[in-house]
């Protein structure tokens, strides 16, 4: 099993008003994360990052977090203050370039002894092109496009120099890139670092095929893991790989508890906190793209139609169709007789693992052993200290099952995962 720890603070995933909630933007936090999930031998630590604050009716929407640090900076200082586990950077690539960001993941690989990873992201918001001098953005169907040309250009420059250590030109012409030159930074100590692709759609799962090592995914139950799970490995063979090449690597929240009654109990609480009536009400309005702040959140969902070409939020990931998603959302609500707070809560949950130490080990490893997933990225409800009970607790039992490492066996994140390091093109 691999095990990554998500470093939070995005959307409705930590308990801000919690006593035990610190900074999320101190060092000393992703430091204290970071340090927990290398005592528990976890392969690697994830930081996701945006590149503009979202609005929401014109104002700094509530659940942003103002004042983060640049990913790769951060995770530079975590090089020093750990010595195996993985250091993962969300970095976009619709509005970087390619030699730029190479070589500083390529730096970061050789400052941290081979441990560099970059969740590849893309955007299609015009919202968020208003902060980059070319302004503007991709179409959405061009979005995958670019990265894929993005990342193959990367590797041609981490290729750039032999493994013996002798630089060669470089010069790529492509649709969206054009550039030649000589690299500045020696090969990586992995070779290449390690490419996350975080997508459902059916571009993100044909792009993580071609292109990723690990894919970052969000399925609710043991039969939708497994049906994505084989979806996703089926497709490797055409792009020339092995199904052991690309890890799948769900994103999950867990609550543990003295009994599986208690643990249930408290995840119902964690979720009310995390959504809070004025939250349920943003994310209604994310949906509808109207201003339904007139509406009880205790109360039924809107009888009136969504909005398709609202701005009323500006920055934020819609999923799908509006109109479908609205529908949905009705369904579920007049099944089960839901308030508007209660659907955003059983909508937006995020697959958990409830239950004791012993239930929750037992139910991850199932979902390994049952080729629904290889292993997981722990998103914590508190930070910096909410995965602690996790390592103390639950690791040792997954050690005792026989489903995880008891000791860090190589010293790259390639090692830490199986992967191959990448044959040289020279």
């Amino acid at each position: 099993m691999h095990l990554a720890a998500h470093f939070p603070g995005v959307n409705s995933t930590t308990v801000w008003a919690d006593r035990h909630s610190k900074s999320q933007i101190d060092f000393s936090s992703f430091e204290h994360l970071a340090r927990t999930a290398e005592r528990g031998l976890f392969d690697f630590f994830f930081l996701a990052e945006g590149l503009r604050l979202r609005e929401h009716k014109g104002e700094i929407h509530d659940l942003d977090v103002v004042g983060r640090p640049e990913s790769i900076t951060v995770l530079n200082a975590l090089a020093a203050v750990t010595d195996r586990l993985g250091l993962a950077a969300t970095v976009n690539a619709t509005f970087n370039e390619p030699y730029e960001l190479a070589r500083r993941l390529a730096s970061l690989d050789h400052l941290s002894g081979g441990r560099a990873a970059w969740n590849v992201v893309t955007s299609s918001d015009a919202f968020t092109g208003e902060n980059f001098r070319r302004g503007g953005f991709l179409d959405r169907a061009d979005r995958y496009t670019r990265a894929a040309e993005f990342v193959s250009v990367a590797r041609r420059l981490w290729d750039s120099w032999t493994p013996a250590g002798t630089a060669r030109p470089f010069a790529h012409s492509g649709q969206h890139f054009e550039i030649e030159g000589e690299f500045t930074v020696p090969r990586a100590p992995q070779g290449h670092p390690v490419v996350i692709q975080a997508g459902d759609s059916d571009e993100g799962r044909e792009f993580a095929a071609s292109a990723a090592d690990v894919i970052f995914t969000r399925r609710g139950t043991l039969e939708a893991g497994r049906a994505f799970y084989a979806d996703v490995k089926q497709r490797l063979a055409r792009h020339g790989r092995r199904p052991g090449d690309l890890k799948v690597m769900p994103g999950v929240t867990f609550v543990l508890g003295d009994s599986d009654a208690e643990a249930q109990e408290r995840a119902a609480e964690i979720r009310r906190r995390q959504v809070s009536p004025q939250n349920a009400i943003l994310a209604l309005e994310l949906v509808w793209g109207r201003d339904l702040s007139s509406y009880d959140p205790d109360g039924p969902l809107p009888d009136i139609d969504p909005d398709p070409g609202s701005e009323l939020v500006q920055g934020r990931v819609k999923h799908g169709d509006p109109f479908a998603v609205a529908a949905k959302w009705r369904a579920l609500s007049e099944a089960k007789g839901l308030s508007i707070r209660q659907t955003v809560i059983e909508t937006t949950s995020r697959q958990s693992f409830i239950g004791t130490a012993r239930s929750v080990a037992a139910a991850m490893d199932e979902f390994v052993s049952t080729d629904a997933a290889d292993g997981f990225i722990l998103v914590p409800h508190l930070t910096p200290g909410g995965l602690d009970g996790f390592v103390e607790q639950v690791v040792p039992l997954l050690q005792e099952r026989g489903a995880f490492r008891t000791e860090y066996t190589g010293t790259t994140l390639r090692s830490h995962l199986g992967l191959a390091e990448p044959v040289w093109k020279g």
